[in-house]
């Protein structure tokens, strides 16, 4: 890192100094966010992060500051947490932010990371890997760009005139843009592609640096239409109270939208969402597919929420899973470790021991999952500022009027009138989208309540799944085995023949607990849970409008039996649509993810 001090952070003005007056007073922040619901910037090269720390210093101090911070910021190689907390240290007012930084600095494999702050109103998205395929990767209109990274004679690339026309695909009409170079190839490349520029004085020992403004002579050429943008949140309505509807509840809110949330129940998570306990865990594959890398994305943005809004050991725990893989096969994607930055590797014998499984068992360790109550997880987000549940509420029919959408009951009774609706009813959301694939999956698990030792304190994934030591409200400790999963059924009745299923995978996925738990069975002590997922054609979450012309009816369903991976993900894409913010995810993997692939 020495080259990169010597370049950018000054010993006689320091890197703080060079950040405010480079690229803050560059883009005239924070005078030009002031008033503005959102601001989003472009970064080139995160580095150690000072920029980024600056910029979040300058949002928390300036009381006209917007809404919602993005900060997008590209990088190759991200430097270990020490570096970035050792370039903070200086610097009193950034060393609380470097440490809330450095909590969420893990797992920082190729591609999209979001990570929030602030209750997610300060979003920072690093995107790991190439220059180039990064910013392919992501779709936006940035407010103000920063053009940083080690100098156009160390890293050609990144100031490469393709790299500089690829920058000016997220600037609009006033973008503005700063940096630290004055390099005559950088500024002959910024201005082709349609900056008006200017020489600004620079920091010793720096004599000039760069800044100026998107405005080209001729009109641009998009390769599509701009990124729709809602400037005023308005009132909106979510069908669903489960997972997905109180996840975009509170996504939107976050961002000034009044929401409320209609159910046909009479309180939250009474569907598939209602589960008394489940397992957090990614999907990981030699490939590294494209579950794989949807689960991961997912299961970030859920842990945030976790960590900020339940009591951990209580609501959820943070404890690893073992996955075991009855075939035997524990490949992980090539250059995978128990030292890299990937959070999953194949179980050592220590961990399978104190499972109690045979020490030569194949699985594999999940060091960032756990188990989660989702019903705590609802009821907060139901509970967040702007949002409002209202139970005993079955929506039968949604019209569109010229002055938006409402919302009727069987009865023909209006319930509401809202701007914008999301239809996350799981299977029920059919009835207002019937172009959809969709498709009921029924789920039995077993449960009940037990101290025994017997019973492993990590939760177990593969062939079905076993969580126990779980507290619940009476104090007492849960344990749920299963699941089935039976397709285009509907029925809610507790059958015989799923329990049965049940034990038997419980015996072969942990003989151990099988064994501990078969006097309960027999005594018909262990408790049946039913629900009815809803999954689409291809197994993957259905988010996006319901029309051709995104006129305000969306969907935000089809989780499946992965809800707790992909609730968060999937509203925050959702939002992000919605307001032309940059992509929680590739634009190839949110694509993967649209209504409008099917």
């Amino acid at each position: 890192m020495t080259e990169r001090f010597d370049d950018i952070y000054h010993t006689e003005t320091g890197a703080l100094a060079q950040a405010r007056h480079v690229f803050l007073d560059g883009c005239g922040l924070p005078q030009a966010w002031a008033g503005q619901p959102q601001w989003r910037i472009l970064e080139t090269g995160f580095g150690l992060g000072l920029n980024f720390l600056t910029t979040w210093q300058a949002w928390r101090s300036d009381a006209n500051r917007p809404r919602m911070l993005h900060f997008v910021s590209v990088e190759a190689h991200p430097v270990g947490a020490d570096d970035l907390l050792r370039a903070a240290e200086a610097y009193p007012e950034l060393a609380s932010l470097a440490r809330e930084l450095v909590a969420q600095w893990h797992g920082l494999l190729p591609g999209f990371h979001r990570l929030a702050f602030d209750d997610g109103r300060v979003l920072l998205t690093l995107c790991i890997g190439d220059v180039q395929a990064m910013l392919r990767a992501q779709r936006f209109e940035a407010d103000s760009l920063f053009l940083d990274g080690f100098s156009p004679q160390q890293n050609p690339a990144m100031w490469s005139p393709d790299t500089l026309k690829a920058v000016s695909r997220f600037a609009r009409q006033g973008t503005g843009l700063a940096t630290w170079t004055y390099a005559r190839a950088v500024r002959d490349a910024l201005s082709q592609n349609g900056f008006q520029l200017e020489r600004r004085e620079g920091l010793l020992p720096k004599r000039d640096c760069l800044g100026g403004v998107f405005a080209p002579a001729w009109t641009v050429r998009r390769r599509g239409p701009a990124p729709a943008r809602i400037e005023v949140p308005g009132r909106c309505a979510v069908i669903g109270a489960g997972l997905a509807g109180a996840a975009v509840a509170a996504s939107l809110a976050r961002r000034g939208w009044q929401v409320t949330v209609l159910d046909a129940a009479s309180r939250p998570a009474s569907g598939a969402s209602g589960l008394p306990v489940g397992v957090l865990a990614p999907h990981v594959s030699p490939d590294d597919a494209l579950l794989s890398r949807l689960t991961r994305a997912g299961i970030r943005s859920t842990w945030l929420e976790l960590e900020r809004l339940l009591e951990e050991g209580r609501d959820w725990r943070a404890g690893g899973v073992l996955e075991r893989r009855p075939e035997g096969d524990t490949r992980v994607p090539a250059g995978w470790s128990d030292s890299g930055p990937n959070e999953s590797w194949p179980a050592s014998a220590g961990q399978l021991t104190a499972a109690g499984l045979p020490a030569d068992a194949p699985a594999i360790w999940h060091a960032r999952a756990g188990w989660v109550r989702p019903s705590r997880l609802i009821e907060v987000w139901l509970r967040q500022p702007g949002v409002e549940f209202r139970g005993n509420a079955s929506v039968a029919r949604v019209t569109r009027n010229a002055d938006g959408w409402h919302l009727f009951d069987a009865a023909n009774h209006l319930l509401i009138a809202a701007d914008r609706v999301v239809v996350a009813a799981g299977f029920e959301s059919g009835r207002f989208a019937p172009g959809l694939p969709l498709q009921p999956v029924r789920g039995q698990v077993a449960w009940g309540r037990t101290n025994d030792s017997a019973l492993p304190a990590t939760p177990l994934n593969g062939d079905g799944h076993l969580i126990a030591h779980v507290p619940d409200a009476e104090g007492a400790l849960l344990w749920l085995a299963g699941a089935t999963f039976d397709r285009d059924s509907t029925d809610l009745a507790p059958n015989a023949d799923d329990s049965a299923a049940n034990r038997d995978r419980l015996a072969r996925l942990h003989p151990t607990a099988a064994a501990a738990l078969g006097p309960a069975f027999e005594r018909g002590e262990v408790n049946a849970w039913i629900g009815v997922r809803c999954a689409s054609g291809d197994r993957r979450p259905l988010v996006g409008p319901l029309d051709e012309e995104a006129s305000g009816l969306w969907a935000c369903t089809a989780l499946g039996s992965r809800g707790l991976s992909f609730a968060a993900l999937c509203a925050e894409l959702l939002a992000a649509q919605w307001h032309g913010e940059p992509l929680p995810l590739p634009a190839t993997l949110a694509k993967a993810l649209g209504t409008q692939r099917l």
